[in-house]
Formats: structure tokens, C-alpha cells, sequence
């Protein structure tokens, strides 16, 4: 293993014994000596709302919104690219998983208005919000839980959300925030991998469903089926090879992109600059128009969004509980359209399922307190060099007024979402070759501007549709490749396949045998996996938050029995730990060393004293320096 050493770790196990045994009764409790200093003082009773207003909103607003310049606009078109994408693709997914109660359209509003609010009143501008896989799943249990007691989903849906919101509110009033504070990086890597995951499965081939780029070589994907009642000689290959092309093709075009920034191409430092940060947005429109001109007679599968704005559900009666056409193939056209603003004593006649809808909003709620708080938590970690504060209660309550007027609309939850987070921070920081983060430009403009776009294209649909789907999964593969490489977790997945002398030298391949990381990363994968299986599983799935909390005393109290607290901090700690622990280590080995040349110094004294002579075990010395064993042995 590179750079670690055996005669480095008994040089400072006995300095270590002290410290770690005046650290049990603390870890027995915490797991960790470090959470209490995570956590900080309670800020209940409202007092921590206050503090992050003051401390965020109320001290930076100005400053933020007056970053406008050129990273400023390329960022917001890239971020307009990376949000629309999701907001259609998951808006056709949620359309499947209910009905089209919730489809494109909504979605599509909901972070439009969503976005718009959040950057200009909440305390961490840096946070996107969005449509998130979790989420989605909770919502489509919901349907399911809907139809079996026989009442409208979206009345359903509606108090679960309202429910939702109280809870977020009571929860930023008692500080409950700080819970999320005991989370560690194990936690976030685990729920950031799963995220991450989606992004590229969604891309390439979900396993689980008929979303991805490969499925379109099956006869039996459903664009390839409707193509084929239209035409008689369609070729279902052809479509799926130049669909793998243009979506692989988005990805790669704009990586390649991403990397001219350091390259010697281009005329100067400034130019390299504007095209990484049009990356993303210049690949969009190459792929596009490469359709449109050169590939114009294939039928790739286009986005699923109407023509014009307006509630995803057709009615074919007045009580709205039926879809046209599907559910009503006789009937020549709709009755209309269903109304934006939700029934919310239409219950058929149960008026008890109002308060049992605080049972399910429970596990709700918890999905999306972890959902905001663990992203918060990644998007604040002292890497990403974020200095305007943190207001985690604060924008609990701005979060919880956005979920319960879209529960009111009939629009989704919408809450953090991950990769596009991680991709605002990434864009809008100065990084070198390595990706080490120097600096970042806090603003909120880039949020307002992408936000305002996304509601300018529900009045303006019939661009959007000129977007190839394929294209969109490429964007999707290409959010979920830039933000895979910086997490620790992948990088310690690929320990596994790399031989040990060529690993890259870090604190933790430094100072830890390879079976002990090794180790580490099996835990998270398991982790991974649960977490997966669950969210997939549909008899389990309205479970799926309480595993996410599950990962948080997994930490605490399982993960400190297994590795000692110098595995814990390289492995699991900021880098202010893992930086102190350093320069600890170092002290520790300097006196070590210190004591072994002291002892030296005390030998040559006591061999000169007594006239004898050290020996020598250079070749061509003298006999004459060598000294009698014997005579060594009786002094």
C-alpha cells in the first residue's frame, strides 16, 4: 500500500490509546466526538429562524443580486438546460405513476414559480429545487393509497402536502435541523450515490422501468410501439442507434467542452472560460439541429408536453375522475380540462381521511426534511469554500410554503435536488486542474434567471418539443458524470479494481491499511443497495425515508465498533478534522523520532565512556573497528 507504514502506525498507537480511551464514554453516547460540535447549540422556540434570517438574507441579499457577468448568464442557460430536463422527464413519469393527475406541465410550473420565489427570499440562494426520484415514488404510493380508500388523489395528495407543511414548520421552530447536523459524509455520500445513480440509470436504461437510452433497441418500449401502428416499415433499430448516438453524443460533446478551460485551444484564458461555461448549453443546440437537419425523417421519440398551458388530466365527465381518451374511447372529445385549485372536501363523503392523512405525511415529511437536509448539508461542506452562512430552519419555512401551495395547485413536491445543487455550486466556482475549489460567486441571480426561463418555456411549449428526448438523457448522463468524480465513495469504489502501487496518495490511502477502507466502502455499498431495493420495491417503497434516516445511526452508533477514531475522522471527517488529525499525526511521529535519537545519542556517549568501538557494516572497513561481541553483551 503507497505511503502507508507500519512503523508509522506503533510509532503513535501508545499516544493514541490515551486520547481514544478519554474519548469511549463519549463516542458510547454520539458515536462520534466531533457530532455535538456538528450539532452546536439548540435554537429553538423560533430563536433559530431569526439567526439564519440575520445571519444570510439579511446580510448578503444585496451583494447577491448584484453578481451579474458573464458567468453570471452562462450559468443560468446551463442550469435552465440542466433543470428543464428533469422537470420533463420525471413530469412524464410522474404522468404514468398517476394518471396524468400530475404530468409535464405541472412540473414544469411548479419549479418555474418555486425557483423564481426561492432564489429571491431564502437564506442559501446556491440551492436548487426540483423534482426529485424519491419523492416522485412517495407521490405515486400516495395514488395508489388514494384509489384503495376510494377518494380523489389529488384531494389526498393535497392534505398529505398540507400536512407536510405543518410538520416543516414545527420542525423549524424546535430546531429539529440539527438532527441533520449529526450527519456525517458516510450519510451524505450514501444518499448522494443514490441520486447520482438515477441521473445515469435514467439515462442509459433504468433496470426498473422503460426510461433510457438502451430500451429504445427493445420492440416493446412504448414509442416504438405507437411508431410502429403509424407505419407499417418503421425501423426500431435505426431510431435506437441514432438515439444512443445523439444522447451519448450531448454528454461526451460537452465534457469535451468542460476540459478546454485548462487546454491550450482557443485564443486566450478568456474564451476557454465563456465556451466551458456555454459547455452544456452549445451541445444541446449542436445535437439538436443535427437531428432536425441531417437525421429530419427519423422518428425520434419527442418530449411528452402539450401544445399549449394547461392542466395535464382531460376529463370525460364533469366529476373529473376519468381520462380522456383512454378511459373513455367512445367519446369524441373531453369535457375539459381539470381546475388548477384542488377540491379540498371533495373526500367522498370520509371526511376522517383528512386527519389520517398526517399518518402518511409523517413519513413524508421525513423524506423531505432528509431530502432538503442532507443536499444543504453536501452543497454547505467546507470543500465547496460557501462563506454567506447557512439558514437550514429558515429555509425549512420557506420550503414548507412552496410544498403546501403546490399541494393546493395539484403540482408536485418539490424539495433540493442533489445533482443539479452540486452542478450550480461546481459552475459557479473557480477550480484548478484538480478540481480543488479556490474560490465561488455566491449569487442569486443565476437562480432568478433560470427560474424565469423555465416559466417563460410553459408559454412557449412548441420550442421546447423541438428538443429530442435522447438529447435530454444526455444531459441527464452528463450531470450525473461531472458530479460522480468528486465523491469520495466513487473514488474509494475504484480502490477495488486499481493495483495498490499505482493508488493515488490522499490522507486516507496515506495513513489506513487497503482492507480497512476497503471495509468502509462495503458498508456504504450495502447502504446503497437497501436504500435502492426499497425505493424500487413497490410494497415497501412509503417506507423509503425512514431508511434514509436509518444511514445517520448506522454512523453513530454501529460504524464507531467497527473502526477506531483516527479511521473515522480520514475516512469520515471535514477537512479541518482530517487536517488537524494531520498535523497531530506529525507531532506525535516528530517526537517519536525526537525519543529514538535520543536513545541513539545515550548509546555512542555510553560506548565512548567506555572506550569501546560501535561496529561498522560498510564493505572495506578495518578489523580494528569492529568490537568483541562478548565485550558488547558484558557492557
Amino acid at each position: 500500500m503507497p505511503g502507508f507504514s507500519y512503523r508509522h502506525a506503533l510509532a503513535r498507537s501508545k499516544s493514541q490509546l490515551e486520547r481514544q480511551k478519554s474519548q469511549a464514554d463519549e463516542t458510547a453516547i454520539l458515536g462520534d466526538s466531533d457530532s455535538e460540535t456538528h450539532a452546536g447549540p439548540s435554537q429553538s422556540c423560533g430563536r433559530g429562524i431569526i439567526q439564519d434570517f440575520r445571519t444570510t438574507i439579511g446580510t448578503h441579499w444585496c451583494n447577491e443580486m448584484t453578481t451579474f457577468n458573464t458567468k453570471t448568464i452562462a450559468v443560468s442557460f446551463f442550469m435552465f438546460i440542466a433543470v428543464i430536463a428533469p422537470s420533463i422527464t420525471f413530469g412524464a413519469v410522474y404522468a404514468k405513476r398517476t394518471n396524468n393527475y400530475i404530468g409535464a406541465v405541472e412540473l414544469l410550473l411548479a419549479t418555474g414559480w418555486c425557483g423564481t420565489y426561492y432564489s429571491l427570499v431564502a437564506g442559501m440562494p446556491m440551492m436548487i429545487n426540483g423534482g426529485t426520484g424519491p419523492v416522485l415514488t412517495f407521490q405515486a404510493v400516495l395514488y395508489e393509497l388514494a384509489k384503495q380508500l376510494d377518494i380523489p388523489f389529488l384531494t389526498f395528495n393535497a392534505w398529505v402536502g398540507i400536512w407536510i407543511a405543518v410538520y416543516m414548520l414545527l420542525a423549524a421552530f424546535f430546531d429539529l435541523n440539527r438532527i441533520i447536523k449529526y450527519a456525517t459524509r458516510f450519510t451524505d455520500e450514501v444518499f448522494a450515490f443514490l441520486i447520482v445513480s438515477i441521473f445515469i440509470l435514467d439515462a442509459i436504461g433504468n433496470p426498473t422501468s422503460q426510461v433510457g437510452l438502451f430500451h429504445y433497441f427493445t420492440e416493446d418500449h412504448p414509442h416504438n410501439e405507437k411508431q410502429k401502428e403509424l407505419d407499417e416499415d418503421y425501423e426500431h433499430m435505426t431510431v435506437a442507434l441514432l438515439s444512443l448516438i445523439l444522447g451519448i453524443g450531448t454528454a461526451f460533446v460537452a465534457l469535451f467542452l468542460r476540459k478546454i478551460r485548462y487546454s491550450s485551444f482557443c485564443c486566450n484564458d478568456y474564451v476557454r472560460s465563456v465556451v466551458t461555461d456555454f459547455a452544456i448549453t452549445i451541445s444541446v443546440v449542436l445535437c439538436t439541429v443535427l437531428k432536425h437537419t441531417v437525421f429530419e425523417s427519423v422518428q425520434i421519440e419527442e418530449l411528452n408536453v402539450p401544445d399549449n398551458f394547461a392542466p395535464t388530466f382531460n376529463c370525460c365527465t364533469e366529476d373529473c375522475t376519468s381520462y380522456f381518451p383512454e378511459e373513455c374511447p367512445d367519446q369524441d372529445a373531453a369535457f375539459g380540462r381539470r381546475p388548477w385549485v384542488v377540491d379540498l372536501f371533495d373526500v367522498n363523503g370520509k371526511t376522517w381521511t383528512i386527519f389520517m392523512a398526517a399518518g402518511p405525511a409523517a413519513l413524508g415529511f421525513i423524506l423531505a426534511f432528509l431530502d432538503n437536509g442532507i443536499t444543504w448539508h453536501i452543497v454547505n461542506h467546507p470543500s465547496n469554500k460557501i462563506s454567506h452562512g447557512e439558514a437550514y430552519n429558515y429555509d425549512t419555512c420557506v420550503s414548507a410554503v412552496m410544498l403546501a401551495i403546490n399541494s393546493v395547485l395539484g403540482l408536485p413536491w418539490l424539495v433540493a435536488s442533489t445533482v443539479p445543487c452540486i452542478m450550480h455550486v461546481t459552475a459557479m466556482s473557480e477550480t484548478d486542474r484538480h478540481g480543488v475549489t479556490h474560490s465561488i460567486q455566491e449569487s442569486r441571480l443565476t437562480g432568478f434567471l433560470t427560474h424565469v426561463l423555465v416559466l417563460g418555456t410553459i408559454f412557449a411549449l412548441g420550442v421546447i418539443k423541438l428538443i429530442p428526448l435522447p438529447v435530454l438523457y444526455g444531459v441527464f448522463l452528463f450531470m450525473g458524470l461531472v458530479a460522480l468524480p468528486a465523491q469520495q465513495f466513487w473514488q474509494r469504489f475504484l480502490l477495488f479494481f486499481q493495483e495498490p502501487s499505482k493508488i493515488a496518495l490522499n490522507p486516507y490511502t496515506e495513513n489506513l491499511p487497503i482492507g480497512r477502507i476497503h471495509k468502509y466502502t462495503v458498508i456504504q455499498l450495502v447502504m446503497f443497495a437497501l436504500l435502492y431495493a426499497v425505493k424500487n420495491y413497490k410494497a415497501i417503497s412509503i417506507g423509503f425515508p425512514l431508511f434514509i434516516l436509518l444511514c445517520i445511526p448506522v454512523r453513530l452508533y454501529v460504524l464507531p465498533k467497527i473502526f477506531d477514531h483516527d479511521e473515522l475522522t480520514l475516512l469520515d471527517g471535514t477537512p479541518e478534522e482530517i487536517e488537524k488529525w494531520l498535523q497531530d499525526d506529525d507531532d506525535i511521529f516528530a517526537s517519536t523520532d525526537k525519543d529514538a535519537s535520543d536513545k541513539d545519542s545515550s548509546i555512542k556517549e555510553f560506548v565512548k565512556r567506555n572506550g569501546l568501538k560501535l561496529p561498522s557494516f560498510n564493505e572495506g572497513d578495518n578489523d580494528d573497528d569492529d568490537v568483541d561481541a562478548e565485550e558488547v553483551r558484558s557492557a
